[in-house]
């Protein structure tokens, strides 16, 4: 969620039920001071941090949460032992993002109160075992006994339903907020994506960190490169700095890394946040009838 999830979107999502989360990988320590502090500004309710330890300024934004007291803070693509006793000794609740069962257990053995399973289906950066968010949930849901949160696929209220029957105490949505008004993606991504359809989006770069991606002049860039055997420093050369802001933040749809789910194929609209948050449980509520209308109906068959 760089580039699209601020303090705008997170108490947005935190006002209307949901737990907001502050994307703090695209953002220097002092924005991320200022999203932090705007946020309490804007919500009574508990909102998180992202934040994401391959980061160049990481004790800084570790800091920030604690000197901040920021309640939650989700870590990701890391070493769960590097950080979680020092924030959990802050009174921080910590959750780990996971694409393997094997790193759920590291997580839950580094004192995780929670895991994110989050799937091959998502956006951004990915798991490298390509493991489906239907596969994965009930690998973790299995392996560990704190909570397990299911991403990569869910944007609507039937895949929550579907999530926490595979053994999800809850969902993390990503794509769907992206396509939010409160979100800070540039209006042309988001138009983008709800334009996009089912195969526009692809994971690749896995020689650097996977990465999911939608189809543009940048993406044929990188399959050219393939074609010729390019290096891993090739490759690097090529992605160079701020691809991601470029595209996703500045609205370049072309030269821009324009991050995203597999599920925008199934966005069609760009919503407030207190929507899609009331929509999703609507959808997750029908969900639940439908099951049960349908088990009431197996049981009069037999």
């Amino acid at each position: 969620m760089i580039w699209a999830s601020g303090w705008r979107l997170a108490s947005a999502v935190s006002n209307a039920g949901g737990l907001g989360i502050i994307g703090s990988g695209s953002m220097y320590p002092e924005v991320l001071l200022e999203h932090v502090r705007k946020c309490k500004a804007a919500t009574d309710k508990p909102f998180a941090v992202n934040i994401p330890m391959l980061y160049p300024a990481v004790e800084e934004h570790i800091a920030t949460v604690i000197a901040e007291k920021v309640p939650i803070v989700f870590t990701s693509a890391g070493n769960p032992a590097t950080w979680t006793a020092k924030l959990k000794a802050a009174g921080i609740t910590v959750v780990h993002v996971v694409a393997s069962a094997k790193f759920a257990l590291k997580a839950e053995a580094a004192g995780a109160d929670a895991v994110v399973a989050e799937g091959f289906e998502a956006g951004g950066h990915n798991g490298r075992e390509e493991t489906t968010t239907l596969v994965l949930v009930p690998l973790v849901r299995d392996a560990v006994k704190i909570p397990v949160i299911a991403a990569g696929g869910i944007a609507d209220g039937r895949a929550m339903l579907a999530a926490m029957a595979l053994g999800a105490d809850g969902v993390q949505l990503g794509s769907r907020f992206v396509c939010s008004e409160e979100a800070s993606s540039h209006a042309a991504f988001k138009q983008f994506v709800v334009d996009s359809r089912e195969g526009d989006t692809l994971l690749t770069l896995k020689e650097l960190a996977p990465v999911r991606m939608m189809r543009n002049a940048f993406f044929l860039e990188v399959q050219q490169a393939y074609a010729r055997c390019a290096t891993p420093d090739q490759l690097k050369e090529l992605l160079g700095r701020a691809r991601a802001k470029r595209g996703m933040f500045q609205g370049d749809l072309e030269q821009g890394e324009l991050e995203i789910g597999q599920v925008a194929a199934g966005l069609k609209d760009i919503l407030p946040a207190a929507e899609i948050v009331r929509r999703v449980m609507a959808e997750f509520a029908e969900a639940q009838r439908r099951m049960a209308a349908l088990d009431l109906t197996t049981d009069a068959a037999q």
